[in-house]
């Protein structure tokens, strides 16, 4: 907690880091310290108390469970935002103050706040509206899959679109994250094209100037015939 609320006061206080690749990542951090606010203290509570006395009310386990999705949830596509600034920089880096404007910044902070909101609402929505017959939560914090698991109903629909939202999420984070990072590479490899062929001709110019150097010295017999050429062309100057 600390050291993310530094990370936030820093880039406030500091001028020289109230840019916007730094306004984006200020997402992170407050993503964190909201959602660890928000789930541990109340751990650390019931860690003190005995296990009879672990209690907690089905709302305020239903609100503990939706901040934790949306930590995670908020995680991913805070790091999509993230990707898509360091491509425009990069890949469109005279176009990069028109396109990323504060306002741009402020659509993409919104839009993944809002997204997540919007997924982990129906995920619990669904859960919410299932009868309950169980009490026991075998967790040190709420979530949804331990929430529907209280039902004896039916949770079919949970399961699909807990999968679905899942493999959906992962699946455009990661591959937005790989499919930017893979045009930001490409990128710099033709924008130092010239270097990567000067590279390749010292590849060949190097280690054929080092290795007589350093195999040719450790033999006893060069250094041998070496301290002779040197000795005897001392005495013939002298």
């Amino acid at each position: 907690m600390i050291a993310n609320i530094a990370i936030v006061v820093l880039v406030i206080i500091d001028k020289s880091l109230l840019q916007l690749m730094y306004l984006l990542f200020c997402n992170l951090p407050f993503n964190d310290i909201l959602g660890n606010s928000v789930m541990f203290p109340r751990v650390l509570m019931d860690v003190l108390q005995p296990p009879s006395e672990r209690l907690i009310s089905y709302y305020e386990c239903v609100l503990q469970a939706f901040f934790s999705h949306m930590f995670g949830t908020t995680s991913h596509t805070v790091l999509m935002i993230m990707a898509f600034d360091r491509y425009v920089a990069i890949c469109n880096p005279l176009r990069y103050s028109a396109i990323m404007t504060n306002r741009m910044v402020m659509k993409l902070t919104v839009s993944a706040l809002g997204v997540a909101f919007v997924l982990v609402g129906v995920l619990l929505g669904l859960t919410i509206r299932l009868n309950r017959c169980r009490t026991l939560i075998a967790n040190p914090y709420c979530d949804n899959a331990l929430l529907f698991k209280l039902s004896c109903e039916i949770v079919v629909i949970n399961n699909i679109y807990g999968l679905t939202f899942t493999a959906v999420l992962l699946t455009a984070s990661i591959g937005s994250i790989v499919l930017t990072y893979t045009k930001i590479t490409v990128v710099c490899l033709t924008k130092y094209s010239e270097y990567r062929k000067i590279c390749a001709v010292l590849f060949h110019i190097i280690p054929g100037s080092l290795n007589p150097i350093i195999y040719g010295v450790q033999s006893k017999e060069m250094k041998r015939f070496l301290s002779k050429l040197f000795y005897s062309r001392k005495v013939l100057s002298s």
